[in-house]
């Protein structure tokens, strides 16, 4: 599968900028349904920027080339768009570096130079905020697959669609998880949230509260620091002489990374670590501190699942393209672009108002997806409804299923182990 990046462009499908330098004979009904994808492939974000790159690359083959091993996933066992004369697609990826201003000028560009039909992105709330702005402006749909801050559909846009669950589904999951904790005789007192205090943490951090403020749970202190922070180690000792029960993190990739090798260096450790996904979710999390956070919690909606399930083989390409297996995060982005693209086949145009329109009517279910939601259908605010998440445990260098008991694979392991 070929690579892209921007700034430095090549694509997916066709190369030429514009439909004037296509082939003589390829007319413009022949050209693929080109989508914008505004991603952090650069920047302390820039590991879950690839991955959701490398995820999309696939979904872009899983379309563009017949898959008949997934015969229920929309698209997989035909060649190309069949509601658009077999059109194929091409991703235009943009690096707006974790960056929202990058993002908004980079939304723009897509739109107004390359003509793209939709957009997908931007993985960090910030820029998703910034970038689909724009998209609402122009009248162009705008597929929001991973970013979860709840106040992105809280903006009263009709161009705006999110299928991913979100921070107050976070929350609930959260606080049911520690109130059955609680029942079962485990000391869950004082509660602390520590957040990243741009769009993403600060929203889910209100939502996390919220809920577990409505489970009788008590959030004695919060935490909000600089996102992509060089010393955490004030924030460290304040958790420290608070002495938490549960501490739950909403942080990106680097902030997780430094947040436990300076719990590590300051030799504390809460009873229940929970990471909100992002950068917990992030192979380069594992990989850097892994062993120092045996036992964190985390959230997920994605499980490789059994053999021959889509989630199975859909991984195993993933994998042999990749390098490493599908995360949550990179998972959500793929679920995105998939969804968008049956929008579009069944719209059977490029028009942004017929897109727009098979969206709004989008209804999936469960076994059409690659993913666990429980299917793809919108509210009227663009949110999934049948969005939903289960809670993970790092279990050497992978995180096994253990709530709700039903998903779970294993049972929860307390106290939090750490690095031992």
């Amino acid at each position: 599968m070929p690579t892209t990046t921007r700034r430095n462009i090549t694509r997916l499908g066709l190369a030429a900028p514009a439909l004037a330098l296509l082939p003589r004979g390829l007319r413009a009904a022949d050209a693929p349904v080109r989508i914008g994808a505004p991603y952090p492939l650069t920047g302390v974000a820039a590991s879950a920027g690839m991955a959701v790159k490398q995820a999309i690359e696939v979904a872009v083959d899983i379309i563009n080339s017949p898959h008949p091993e997934l015969p229920k996933l929309p698209l997989a066992a035909t060649e190309g768009l069949p509601g658009l004369g077999g059109r194929k697609v091409e991703v235009i990826f943009a690096d707006h570096q974790g960056n929202p201003a990058i993002a908004q000028s980079e939304a723009l560009r897509l739109i107004t130079q390359d003509k793209v039909a939709a957009l997908v992105g931007c993985y960090q709330s910030s820029c998703g905020l910034t970038a689909s702005a724009v998209a609402e402006r122009y009248g162009i749909p705008f597929m929001a697959s991973e970013a979860s801050a709840p106040s992105l559909t809280e903006r009263g846009f009709k161009w705006f669609f999110r299928p991913t669950p979100i921070g107050t589904d976070f929350g609930n999951a959260y606080a049911s998880f520690l109130a059955e904790r609680k029942a079962a005789g485990f000391k869950v007192e004082k509660v602390a949230v520590v957040n990243e205090n741009t769009e993403y943490g600060t929203s889910t951090g209100n939502a996390i509260i919220a809920a577990a403020t409505a489970k009788g749970l008590k959030v004695d202190i919060r935490i909000a620091y600089n996102a992509n922070s060089s010393d955490v180690s004030a924030q460290v000792l304040q958790l420290k002489s608070a002495d938490p029960d549960v501490v739950i993190f909403v942080s990106y990739t680097s902030d997780s990374i430094l947040f436990m090798k300076t719990m590590h260096t300051l030799n504390w450790k809460p009873p229940i670590l929970i990471g909100d996904d992002s950068g917990f979710s992030d192979t380069a999390f594992i990989e850097a501190v892994g062993d120092l956070a045996q036992g964190v919690f985390n959230r997920s909606s994605f499980d490789v699942g059994k053999p021959g399930s889509a989630s199975y083989v859909v991984n195993d390409i993933y994998q042999k393209h990749a390098g490493h297996a599908l995360d949550d995060t990179s998972a959500r982005g793929m679920q995105g672009f998939l969804a968008l693209m049956e929008a579009i086949n069944r719209a059977g145009s490029t028009e942004p108002a017929k897109i727009q329109a098979a969206l709004v009517s989008q209804d999936l279910t469960a076994d059409q997806l690659m993913i666990g939601y429980n299917g793809i259908k919108y509210d009227a605010k663009g949110q999934n409804t049948l969005a939903a998440t289960l809670l993970v445990q790092l279990e050497g260098k992978k995180y096994v299923s253990i709530w709700p008991e039903k998903s779970a694979t294993q049972p929860a392991v307390l106290p939090f182990k750490g690095w031992g």
